[in-house]
């Protein structure tokens, strides 16, 4: 007769720890059930369990790498920082250039706005700002700055303003750089936290931006739903009335859109409520994905390729300095 054993660490002695796992994992999901909308956003900042590991176990995250090739190799990157009177902090900021291009050339802005608990080191999922506009997607020449925004959710804080800092500071300073001069020669861009600000800087000042892009956009439908999974990100009632973003998205007619957002990301249901709002015309991509990194890199491609389509047009080539 032939005996079998099980090794230490083998499969035997995982089996406790998977029940272990497989409890934590659908008593999250029973929590979230019961919890309703508001149970994805507190799954969502780690409040309840389970979700995001049944996510992972079930393949709901899996999606197309992203294509990062470029079309050449990237041009330089300036790093710096300014004090920012509207924030009341010094903020640092990165701004990536195009292949071929570099400080002193006249090109399209984007603005990139970084998620909760970033900056401007890593507003973007797996590339550097002058890789983004080396991408062979990026048809149009075109810089690209981040900076440092807190986690204040881009809308307006007693004593924190990160949206006067993009328009009165950040913005001018690219400008004097020769950077998104002109008429409707500035795009923003975010993810996360950014990407909700990204649209709602678009609707507080329609007509200033030629497009607005916003990659799995943290999206609330309502303030005790945002209350409850972050406390700081509005600071009454009355400011999440006035920067909700789904209330007012008709802001965003004559601005061109596009929204993606995976179909089990936790911020989902908002984003539909948005989409919903939306002028007509807008792209969307509500596809499988989840909240994660893998979901943000697999959709700044599509995304930086449609704020390059509607910056388009002729630049100078060569560098002046």
């Amino acid at each position: 007769m032939t005996m079998t054993q099980t090794p230490p660490g083998g499969a035997g002695s995982r089996q406790a720890p998977r029940r272990r796992f497989l409890r934590y994992a659908l008593g999250g999901v029973v929590a979230v059930a019961a919890a309703g909308a508001a149970g994805f956003e507190l799954v969502g900042h780690g409040v309840l369990p389970g979700k995001s590991e049944l996510d992972q176990l079930t393949g709901a995250c899996e999606v197309t790498a992203p294509d990062f090739a470029p079309s050449a190799p990237p041009g330089p990157q300036q790093s710096g920082s300014f004090y920012s009177a509207a924030r009341r902090t010094t903020v640092g900021y990165t701004i990536g250039y195009p292949p071929g291009h570099g400080p002193g050339d006249r090109l399209p802005l984007v603005v990139a706005l970084h998620g909760f608990g970033g900056n401007h080191a890593d507003a973007l999922a797996g590339i550097t700002p002058s890789q983004a506009v080396a991408l062979k997607t990026v048809a149009t020449p075109m810089a690209l700055v981040t900076v440092d925004g807190g986690d204040g959710y881009w809308n307006p804080h007693p004593g924190d303003n990160p949206q006067a800092m993009l328009i009165d500071e950040l913005i001018p300073l690219c400008q004097r750089k020769d950077l998104g001069v002109g008429a409707r020669k500035i795009g923003v861009l975010g993810i996360s936290m950014g990407g909700y600000g990204a649209i709602l800087l678009a609707e507080k000042y329609p007509g200033r931006f030629a497009a607005v892009a916003a990659i799995s956009p943290a999206i609330w439908t309502s303030y005790a739903q945002a209350a409850s999974a972050n406390a700081g990100a509005y600071a009454s009632a009355a400011d999440f009335a006035a920067d909700d973003a789904v209330t007012h998205a008709a802001a965003l007619a004559g601005t061109p859109v596009r929204v993606a957002s995976g179909s089990d990301d936790p911020f989902y249901p908002g984003v539909q409520a948005l989409v919903r709002a939306l002028p007509d015309g807008a792209e969307t991509y509500l596809g499988g994905g989840c909240h994660t990194g893998s979901f943000f890199a697999a959709q700044e491609p599509a995304s930086l390729a449609f704020l390059a389509g509607h910056l388009a047009s002729p630049v100078a080539t060569g560098h002046t300095t």
